[in-house]
């Protein structure tokens, strides 16, 4: 096989999606749970008022509003907490080859070395590659930067807003079952379809198995619901 099929296979790799899917899964199994947790949450609460209906559905509208948008402000700002790094490493590593270019000419010749190769091997590796693009041959082998693992903020911000926003979509459309006692087992049982499914997609998407990302997903997610709806129910018998 030529080198065109070794591209092709390549792209079986799933490193790319790194950036993008940590914030879509975290923010659709977070839009399920704390919306789902939030309307369970009011609704048991809220059982003897003559408006539960309309308190849970504004609830959850606002949960979804709110949350949506604390997901992609926070999502950015902690991603571009990590560009700033990269970017501090990268001037870092500038002032080092300026101080101690040889210095940091033996620190490759070191590394390549360390992953196998032999000393003369290891310094001529060392030599063309600083010679070709020193800086770029250190934030590679030295700190680790790679084009797949670059941190964007922007992508990871949408990402993680969207995916809050459909996830959150999920359990809200439950609040507009006829009785109170319905929205409560709706949410619930939507909420369940909605972390199995979440946990297969990211899953397959992350190219593993089902079953262990899946239960991990689902326990998590009610245990979630059953805290916050038996918070309610305290706070509920407590005012009642």
């Amino acid at each position: 096989m030529g080198l065109e099929d070794v591209y092709i296979r390549n792209l079986e790799h799933k490193a790319h999606r790194a950036g993008w899917l940590r914030a879509a899964v975290l923010g659709v199994n977070d839009g399920l749970v704390s919306t789902a947790s939030l309307m369970v949450g009011v609704a048991a609460a809220s059982a003897s008022l003559d408006n539960a209906k309309s308190i849970i559905i504004s609830t959850g509208a606002a949960g979804i509003a709110a949350g949506a948008l604390s997901m992609a402000v926070g999502e950015y700002i902690s991603v571009s907490s990590q560009t700033d790094i990269e970017e501090s490493d990268r001037l870092l590593e500038i002032e080092h080859l300026a101080i101690d270019p040889e210095g940091e000419l033996e620190e490759l010749v070191a590394i390549y070395k360390e992953r196998g190769l032999d000393e003369q091997l290891a310094r001529a590796v060392a030599t063309q590659l600083t010679e070709k693009d020193a800086l770029n041959a250190h934030l590679r082998d030295e700190l680790g930067h790679h084009p797949h693992s670059k941190a964007r903020p922007v992508q990871a911000s949408i990402a993680s807003a969207l995916s809050f926003a459909i996830g959150g979509f999920i359990p809200f459309l439950a609040a507009f079952a006829p009785t109170i006692g319905t929205i409560s087992g709706s949410i619930v049982g939507f909420t369940i379809v909605g972390l199995i499914v979440a946990g297969a997609i990211g899953a397959k998407t992350a190219g593993s198995k089902l079953l262990i990302p899946t239960l991990r997903v689902l326990i998590g997610g009610c245990i979630g619901m059953a805290v916050t709806a038996g918070i309610g129910q305290l706070f509920h018998a407590s005012v009642a």
